[in-house]
């Protein structure tokens, strides 16, 4: 979701009031430095929100990089990030999550407003084809068989208010690039948001992976991505997938390969039958040296992507309630 957002950020400087950017971020991450604040002072899991709170920051010089710091060393200190302790003392100070990350994106100058998926302490768990039963992300992460369901703990959460409010105001809400399981679909499973979503006039668009993932996703099609959206929301939510068309090839797929990861396959038709329309264009880049290199999403090309799905949607929503008026 980072990706997405910096890419939009800057469509939306460009353009002062034309875009209006809601990220709503998933809360259950209880791995490393957010893992670890989670289990001691009793907050909600802050480093996926400090990561969008950056991506949407004007101020992308000093305050931002101090929010990305991460301790290299000091007893309890090593591995936390700046930004990661930073909102948990605001959450202390103010007694509330979400007003805490409200008040940290106005120090950081966010471009759009930022909301954690629910304020109650959630737990994820999941249903593998073998049977098990697995409870906590960094696990699940690490299973090795296939995921049937993903749950969560306790089962209805309740979503912010201001989430509902965007939903039923956006002409556009996007899913994804993000982990299948353990980024996207959790925020779904919140009460009453996929209900929300479906009864939207807004546009819905998934953004699929450029590969599949480890412990997640391993032999997903992008077909795949949608069916298991739309069987944990109990309905057909996607009206658009967003593919890659740009080649992914060479030395940099050797170590993905290591670990049984592949480039997700665009099966269209598939996709089509479904009733889900297609979008296609090049979306990859590469982040770091090859032969170690990362294939990443590149931000300002889904962003245009977005950007022009948006003014579409926005259009066509335009006409739809001329219409009523006229009638």
């Amino acid at each position: 979701m980072s990706t997405l957002l910096r890419g939009l950020k800057r469509f939306a400087a460009a353009s002062p009031g034309s875009i209006d950017i809601t990220a709503v971020v998933a809360v259950t991450d209880d791995g490393g430095s957010s893992g670890r604040l989670r289990r001691d002072f009793d907050v909600l899991p802050p480093g996926d929100i400090r990561n969008c709170m950056v991506a949407l920051s004007q101020d992308e010089t000093l305050l931002a990089r101090l929010f990305q710091y991460r301790f290299a060393t000091g007893r309890g200190l090593k591995g936390h990030s700046f930004g990661n302790l930073f909102l948990t003392a605001m959450t202390g100070l103010t007694g509330d999550f979400s007003h805490a990350v409200q008040l940290s994106s106005e120090v950081l100058s966010v471009l759009g407003r930022i909301y954690p998926s629910t304020a109650s302490n959630v737990v994820l768990e999941a249903e593998l084809a073998d049977g098990r039963r697995v409870n906590g992300e960094t696990r699940i992460s690490r299973a090795t068989s296939r995921i049937e369901r993903i749950r969560l703990r306790p089962r209805t959460p309740h979503p912010l208010p201001e989430t509902l409010g965007a939903i039923r105001k956006a002409d556009l809400i996007t899913l994804g690039p993000g982990s299948l399981f353990t980024s996207v679909i959790p925020n779904l499973l919140v009460k009453g948001v996929a209900e929300a979503i479906a009864e939207s006039p807004a546009l819905k668009v998934y953004f699929v992976n450029l590969m599949s993932q480890p412990g997640e996703t391993i032999g997903f099609s992008a077909s795949d991505h949608v069916q298991a959206i739309h069987a944990h929301c109990r309905r057909r939510l996607i009206d658009v997938c967003v593919v890659n068309t740009g080649r992914i090839r060479g030395k940099v797929l050797e170590s993905y390969r290591r670990r049984a990861a592949r480039v997700v396959e665009n099966d269209t038709e598939k996709l089509r039958a479904l009733g889900v329309q297609v979008h296609e264009a090049d979306l990859v880049r590469m982040q770091g040296v090859r032969p170690a290199a990362k294939i990443r999403h590149d931000a300002n090309s889904i962003a245009a992507v977005a950007v022009e799905l948006a003014q579409r949607a926005g259009a066509r929503n335009h006409k739809i309630q001329m219409e009523k008026f006229e009638r």
